[in-house]
């Protein structure tokens, strides 16, 4: 069974609270699908030429604002790795972190991808391998374990990433030091998800310039409120979409009122980015939260007793504009909210 906290167990544990105001909005370009999948960004021959171009657009992506993880810390965490390629940063292309010995907990969208003719399919276990017991990505460290089965929620939807999770079962236990991650239930996931609680956010991903570390990095942020993170993203949405709706309403001729109920009426079925199965985590300053490379990688919270707790899963950020990586200056990112996904995690492990 996979470690649970639950929340009953909260009780004498203390979270810091933080206030404060998003001074800022942020636009949520649609991404160029080779860049938007994990995999491909990894595999595509055309990698040196992305990686160019995010240094030109000072746009690549990381844990940004983070700091190299000192030699042995998060032992949970997992690296997804191009199976067949040399142990090095150009083949690994997604984070994890290990819930049981040979199960590890993902995003749904690193092992998830779309083909030329738009639809989806999944990657097969022989076309990626898990990099354990290690903070390096160097020959020689760590155990590069085979992956036997991909698990990915039935339910996930790639247009807008809701039920970004998935499972991998490996071949066999590590042959490394390593320590497996506790996941919340329901109650105690709620309790974490609150606008204050301290955050630490983890992986390989890419750093300023477009080149991928062989050293993993860390970075301590926040929870953020929902309402918070959705407003501020539906801002900037309605900011972009006021001069074509407003050339639209006067090409059909509507007066003001007209016009006025017609961008209410929008607005009321416009889709919330962010979904009750997500949670926000960042920084009011800007410049430290996860960004490509990091996804599937987990977002754990600090107990008093010195454990953590994996409260989220890498999922999506906010893009520099089309066709480019994240935005560094982006105040929050969104992961997946782990608690929600307990039952059908359960499931699937005793399943297989």
């Amino acid at each position: 069974m996979v470690k649970v906290i639950f929340g009953a167990l909260l009780a004498g544990s203390t979270v810091a609270m933080a206030a404060g105001a998003l001074a800022q909005t942020m636009a949520l370009p649609a991404p160029d699908p080779t860049v938007a999948s994990p995999f491909g960004f990894a595999e595509s021959q055309k990698k040196a030429e992305r990686e160019a171009m995010a240094a030109k657009d000072d746009s690549g992506s990381r844990v940004i604002g983070g700091e190299i993880a000192a030699d042995g810390a998060w032992p949970w965490q997992v690296g997804l790795m191009i199976a067949g390629q040399p142990l090095s940063p150009n083949a690994h292309f997604c984070g994890g972190s290990l819930v049981l010995d040979q199960w590890v907990l993902t995003a749904a969208h690193c092992i998830n991808h779309q083909d030329k003719d738009g639809s989806y399919f999944d990657l097969h276990p022989s076309q990626l391998s898990i990099l354990v017991g290690t903070n390096e990505i160097a020959p020689g460290k760590g155990d590069n374990v085979p992956v036997t089965g991909v698990f990915r929620y039935p339910n996930y939807n790639p247009n807008g990433w809701d039920g970004d999770i998935a499972l991998l079962k490996l071949a066999r236990r590590p042959n490394v030091p390593y320590q497996t991650i506790t996941v919340p239930d329901a109650q105690f996931g709620d309790i974490l998800d609150q606008a204050g609680v301290p955050t630490v956010v983890t992986g390989w991903g890419l750093v300023t310039g477009g080149d991928h570390p062989a050293d993993m990095y860390q970075a301590e942020i926040q929870m953020m409120g929902r309402e918070m993170c959705n407003g501020a993203i539906m801002e900037a949405r309605a900011e972009a979409a006021v001069p074509g709706f407003a050339q639209a309403a006067g090409t059909f001729g509507l007066n003001q009122e007209g016009a006025q109920e017609a961008w209410a009426e929008l607005v009321k079925r416009a889709p919330l980015p962010l979904t009750e199965n997500m949670i926000c985590s960042g920084s009011f300053e800007g410049g430290r939260t996860s960004c490509q490379g990091d996804s599937g990688g987990p977002l754990v919270v600090p107990l008093d007793d010195g454990s953590y707790v994996q409260a989220g899963v890498v999922s999506w950020g906010l893009s520099a504009g089309p066709n480019k990586t994240c935005d560094e200056n982006a105040i929050f990112s969104a992961y997946t909210k782990v608690s929600n996904f307990l039952p059908w995690l359960e499931q699937t492990i005793n399943a297989n």
